[in-house]
């Protein structure tokens, strides 16, 4: 939509973006949203977009904290990635800084190839510290212990926020 402001958009860059996208009707308005909704259930796709997402929210270097949390909520709301909440609440807790684009980028990673029991994490990996100390945390809060996540902790939560429950079997 090229907006000059971020999540800010005039009557014309709307009206200006729904030209470039071919939309002419509220028909076609929730066609489209309908199909980029779908596009993020591609795992291409949903990288792109999320590595984007950085670039285009950053300020100078960085993402402001209170920023990232809320494009985490609203990305991994998509993805489904159930310990999202407890992510954001870690950095609440313990970070109150800006997060740092390869955070950002193996947050993603730790989210796609990272068991739900965290038992394949490396914490000699070449995960930022700011990952290590969010395993450590869930460690420490009984959230996961020595490997297998606490299922209903988690089906709790993910049923409250998405309707998503883990199958334990």
């Amino acid at each position: 939509m090229k907006a000059s402001t971020m999540c800010e958009y005039s009557k014309e860059e709307f009206f200006t973006g729904l030209q470039a996208l071919g939309i002419d009707s509220l028909e076609k308005f929730i066609q489209r949203i309908s199909f980029m909704r779908s596009e993020l259930k591609d795992e291409q796709k949903f990288r792109e977009i999320y590595n984007f997402a950085f670039g285009w929210a950053k300020e100078k270097k960085s993402l402001a904290l209170d920023t990232a949390i809320g494009m985490w909520q609203l990305l991994f709301a998509e993805m489904q990635w159930p310990l999202v909440d407890h992510w954001c609440q870690f950095l609440q807790a313990r970070h109150n800084k800006a997060i740092s684009q390869d955070t950002w980028s193996q947050l993603l990673v730790l989210a796609r190839t990272m068991d739900l029991a965290l038992s394949n994490y490396d914490a000699e990996g070449a995960w930022p510290c700011l990952i290590d100390e969010f395993v450590e945390y869930l460690n420490e809060n009984g959230i996961i212990q020595n490997g297998p996540i606490d299922i209903e902790d988690v089906n709790s939560l993910s049923s409250q926020k998405w309707g998503l429950h883990l199958n334990t079997q």
